[in-house]
């Protein structure tokens, strides 16, 4: 009989039942992946099986990540009596015909399991290595099977990893050290394809767990059981006063909970868990599940089953690395480094192992002195602490950046990526069109932070190109690459008509680039002046808002979820509807990249995006239409346009293009030519 190559579709029970009892098979090569991670990733378009009279022989599985431009290969699983049959081959290449925007497609595999001829013959080609986070911490190689598209952006990705506290459940489960059903719930935490996804960590409540085990030797087992594993330890007045706010919020419940010994440990690990700064508690302890919701409410800690974090793993990470919602009400101002202190910023600001602290100092000094006017900026928090330190200057139509730091606190992350784009915004309107940081140490989390937004590494620096082109590929293609050529590198060649994927990666990594001939689509969005003016300050308000709040590249718009035509990546235009006057409606304020589109009920999607604020749980709500649900379009990298586009000037502009339209057009999101996009956008741009 032929083998045949089918998609499965979550529908498809008896499909992906074969797939999980082949899967459980070979799970010493393939690592432990749970029921419910199939049907997911199977209702995600990731599950090719290969069949042959009705017996499954083999399957791929995969996840499509949402902010990354590659596929990730979990398991390429073939039975051992049909291999040698080109099946592996088969599923391979149906992912690649099934997904060609993809930039290519990602696997992890054991060194020990010496199967690189395998991989090598499908056409993948070895990238890197990691250590595993089984208990062996067995060596896993990086696999990369490019599709054939530019190869500049194939590592614009961050590096940050979910960090997950563990309980002791859970850490028993990892570590095989009881007997209980379904430890392979939590084993699937570490399989190799979550590898540089996921950190599990613990606090100190797991400590005070094994140190209360009353065998001996299981005690020590289990002390000896916590090396791999990293432990925070987090102020212990800031946990006990956590853990108050925490009980009284029981008390205040109707949830009937006895507040017992059983209770106060677990508010521990919620306390511990949140003053560590971190975001994803996983637990298969019913009590502490029970406490899901005020754990959130109180504390912002999401109390999850290992499965949900398997299951979810890009979404918490999202949320966990980006976080502008946690800003807002905290005070933190940016000031300029006084003459003089700078040796007090050696304690925060210094690279351990690499910046001897009185270098560091006499180098930030010498930043004040000389022919070039370099600007030291110094952000603080509420409390008065530094948390970031930045200095630049504008060396002709390149932005220098000697010093790059962020220090140790709960918002480093989200910090490191508004200050990156910051500097972009920067460069382009002083006229950059290169980004060049040159601090030799710059911290861990502004360059993994850096990675992500298109710089590159290149003799010892971080670099990005700032492609100020709004047109086609070619015109793109040759800016960029009158740019790469100064800084000696290489770049990438552009086709027109590129899929919408890859033109979206092209114009992170080169922003402010606009890739018209290519198939990624653009939209025009209404939006009453109320919102625009919470989201952009356009029209202003009277009262000036947050500056943190100003530069948040990442924000997330509700509206109705009756149009749902809508595709993504897109271009977003904002089009602001109404006003009292003239000067505050009925033009184009800006654009935007769009990255995802939910349709959901009000709860789900506020639950989802609420770390990306401006919105409360009321405004969700009424965004809702008949059907209870609405649409969450999330968009990153705002542009306000230095002149708005007027709605007379729009469509002139339209007639001018010999499109057909009309204003009613305005009243819902709709989709325009992509030829509209780029009259409007330089039209909002043009300075004459």
């Amino acid at each position: 009989m032929a083998i045949e190559v089918l998609w499965v579709s979550a529908t498809h029970d008896e499909l992906i039942d074969k797939a999980v009892a082949l899967g459980n098979r070979h799970t010493r090569t393939l690592g432990l992946m749970t029921p419910p991670a199939y049907r997911k990733m199977a209702d995600d378009g990731g599950l090719v099986a290969a069949v042959e009279a009705d017996e499954l022989v083999g399957y791929a599985l995969f996840g499509l990540p949402k902010r990354s431009p590659h596929i990730r290969l979990a398991h390429l699983c073939v039975s051992e009596d049909h291999r040698g049959k080109g099946i592996a081959r088969r599923l391979v290449e149906a992912i690649s015909k099934q997904y060609p925007q993809r930039l290519g497609i990602k696997a992890k595999c054991r060194r020990d399991y010496e199967l690189s001829g395998m991989w090598t013959s499908l056409g993948f080609v070895p990238r890197g290595e990691v250590r595993g986070r089984g208990r062996g911490g067995e060596i896993l190689d990086g696999w990369w099977l490019d599709l054939g598209h530019p190869d500049l952006f194939a590592d614009v990705e961050s590096d940050a990893q979910l960090t997950v506290a563990v309980d002791h459940g859970v850490f028993a489960d990892l570590r095989g050290l009881a007997e209980r059903s379904d430890p392979e719930e939590s084993r699937a935490m570490e399989a190799g394809w979550m590898t540089d996804l996921v950190e599990l960590v613990h606090t100190p409540q797991l400590v005070h767990q094994i140190r209360d085990v009353t065998d001996t030797a299981e005690r020590q087992h289990q002390r000896s059981a916590l090396n791999g594993l990293r432990q925070l330890t987090p102020d212990p007045s800031a946990v006990a006063e956590r853990r108050s706010e925490l009980v009284r919020a029981v008390a205040r419940s109707s949830g009937h909970l006895t507040v017992d010994a059983e209770l106060h440990r677990c508010l521990q690990y919620i306390a511990e868990t949140s003053c560590a700064g971190l975001q994803v508690l996983a637990t298969r302890d019913s009590q502490l599940s029970r406490l899901a919701d005020i754990a959130w409410e109180v504390a912002r800690v999401r109390v999850v089953s290992p499965a949900t974090v398997t299951l979810h793993v890009d979404e918490l990470r999202q949320a966990q690395v980006y976080r502008p919602a946690d800003l807002m009400g905290t005070e933190f101002r940016s000031s300029a480094v006084a003459a003089g202190g700078e040796g007090e910023l050696i304690a925060f600001f210094r690279q351990s192992g690499h910046d001897d602290g009185s270098a560091f100092a006499e180098r930030l000094r010498s930043l004040s002195e000389g022919t070039i006017a370099w600007r030291r900026e110094l952000l603080r928090d509420g409390e008065g602490r530094p948390v970031a330190l930045y200095a630049w200057a504008l060396d002709g139509r390149t932005l220098i950046v000697p010093v790059l730091r962020t220090a140790r606190h709960r918002l480093e992350q989200t910090l490191a990526r508004q200050l990156l784009f910051l500097l972009k915004r920067l460069g382009r309107d002083c006229g950059a069109e290169i980004v060049r940081i040159t601090d030799p140490h710059p911290s861990d989390v502004a360059k993994e932070a850096a990675r992500d937004d298109g710089f590159f590494e290149h003799g010892g620096r971080l670099i990005a190109l700032l492609v100020n082109v709004c047109g086609t590929a070619a015109g793109v293609e040759a800016v960029a690459g009158g740019l790469a050529r100064e800084v000696t590198v290489e770049t990438t060649s552009l086709q027109a008509g590129m899929p919408a994927e890859v033109a979206a990666l092209v114009e992170r990594a080169w922003w402010p680039a606009k890739v018209i001939d290519s198939e990624l689509p653009s939209f025009l969005v209404p939006i009453k002046p109320r919102w625009s003016t919470e989201l952009f300050n356009v029209p202003a308000m009277l009262i000036p808002r947050s500056d943190v709040l100003g530069i948040s590249r990442e924000h997330v718009y509700y509206r109705s979820s009756g149009r749902r035509g809508v595709s993504v990546p897109a271009r977003l235009l904002w089009y602001v509807s109404e006003g009292k006057s003239p000067v505050e409606g009925q033009m184009v304020m800006g654009s935007s990249r769009l990255d995802e589109v939910f349709i959901d009920t009000p709860d789900s999607l506020f639950s989802k995006f609420e770390h990306l604020g401006v919105y409360g749980r009321a405004e969700v709500q009424e965004a809702a239409d008949a059907s209870g649900r609405a649409m969450a379009l999330r968009f990153s990298d705002t542009e306000i346009f230095p002149k708005p586009v007027t709605l007379r000037r729009l469509t002139s502009l339209a007639r001018e293009l010999g499109l057909a339209w009309s204003p009613s057009s305005l009243i819902s999101l709709s989709k325009i030519k992509n030829e509209l996009f780029q009259a409007i956008y330089q039209e909002g741009h043009r300075t004459t």
